[in-house]
């Protein structure tokens, strides 16, 4: 077993809140992470037919056998339990009552989140950082990475990618996406997914994704919200305040694992991904991911990552602000160091008053100075991620 950095989080949470969730995509580890941090806790899934029967018809039962320190897998296929689980709660006061854990972003609802409200503490797991890997001996190159994703299982049990994102697709439409949206259309529905792929690191295009698909821009509006409840894919903001009016304001798409936006795509080779065009967006999403990783893994929600785009020329790739104070990257996928990796990153800085402590040049060569390569960003050989020490100053250049 890989040792999960949520471990932490996961406990932490539990001394806080009578209830807290584990949620994040299917198969990134969330049961085993559960079982091997709480193995004096119950375990039971909805995923069984008759579990989830008894958790619908007769919830007050279901608790009375599932008292407190119990796993509810997949807890999200029975919403009605929710309401129920508030009150049991409520009359016994203790921390870590219950945990629950599901491959869907189950808060997005509100019936849910209101039942749950001020009472759960929130864990996201998503697939395996590069630290975590390197943790456990299992270290690889950038392609081979970008190509196998984070998957536990792929890693512990040495599946080739192409088998096991084949499997991981048809389980993913066979059991998440029936219970999410009503498509009736799965074949379009996959082509939608594979459009998207290849679409990383591009501005969001609704009708341009609806029309390829051949769906309203409505339905693929649906669906896009069906891939992101699902953690498959999601989106970085534009970061645009007090700026010109010239500014992107569109947000770009990513996926949660490169192994499956490489399945996606076709790529299933080294020299594929090398020679493709798609090449750099799927670095940019690997570091994307490894920054995302970092925050769910330390507890906090990684919604303070942004990009910025004021032409074709001047672009930032990433921004990350923390406590009012904004760091720049630039994500590059070549090994060499250049002078203009700095262009979009000094012009941003000229705009928003930050010094060029704040800013580095992400890429897969050698760390040299500003220049940080994608593995040691949090292993704590290269500078801190988040230096810059002054509030930025927005203002029109």
């Amino acid at each position: 077993m890989i040792e999960r950095t949520a471990k932490t989080t996961l406990l932490e949470r539990l001394g806080y809140y009578p209830i807290v969730s584990v949620t994040g995509p299917r198969q990134s580890g969330k049961s085993t992470l559960i079982k091997n941090a709480l193995p004096d806790y119950r375990y039971v899934t909805l995923e069984d037919k008759d579990n989830l029967a008894f958790a619908t018809a007769d919830p007050r039962g279901f608790l009375a056998a599932y008292p407190a320190k119990t796993i509810i897998d997949e807890a999200q296929l029975a919403p009605d339990l929710f309401s129920y689980l508030q009150t049991q709660v409520d009359a016994d006061e203790e921390s870590g009552q219950y945990v629950l854990s599901g491959s869907q972003n189950f808060l997005l609802s509100e019936k849910i989140s209101q039942s749950l409200a001020g009472r759960v503490g929130v864990v996201r797991l998503l697939p395996l950082s590069y630290p975590e890997l390197a943790a456990a001996g299992k270290t690889c190159g950038t392609p081979e990475f970008i190509l196998k994703g984070g998957y536990p299982r792929l890693h512990v049990k040495n599946i080739p990618p192409a088998i096991f994102y084949a499997d991981y697709l048809e389980t993913y439409i066979e059991r998440d996406v029936r219970r999410l949206a009503n498509i009736g259309d799965h074949a379009r529905f996959k082509t939608f997914i594979r459009i998207c792929a290849s679409r990383i690191g591009s501005c969001l295009n609704i009708e341009d994704l609806a029309s390829t698909a051949g769906i309203h821009p409505r339905t693929a509006r649906s669906w896009l919200s069906v891939l992101q409840a699902g953690y498959i894919v999601h989106l970085v903001q534009p970061y645009y305040r007090n700026f010109e009016k010239r500014l992107s304001k569109t947000p770009k798409l990513y996926f949660h694992d490169t192994g499956l936006a490489c399945h996606l795509q076709g790529t299933d080779s080294a020299e594929t991904l090398l020679t493709g065009i798609a090449a750099g967006h799927l670095f940019e999403n690997l570091v994307y991911n490894e920054f995302i990783k970092h925050e769910y893994n330390s507890g906090r929600v990684a919604d303070n990552f942004y990009y910025w785009r004021e032409n074709e020329t001047n672009e930032v790739d990433l921004l990350a602000e923390r406590g009012g104070s904004l760091s720049g990257f630039e994500i590059k996928s070549s090994k060499t160091r250049q002078p203009g990796h700095f262009k979009g990153l000094n012009r941003f800085a000229q705009l928003a008053g930050i010094g060029q402590d704040a800013l580095r040049v992400i890429y897969d060569g050698e760390t040299v100075a500003k220049h940080v390569n994608w593995r040691d960003i949090f292993n704590g050989t290269s500078s801190p991620v988040f230096t810059n020490p002054v509030e930025p100053r927005l203002h029109n250049p």
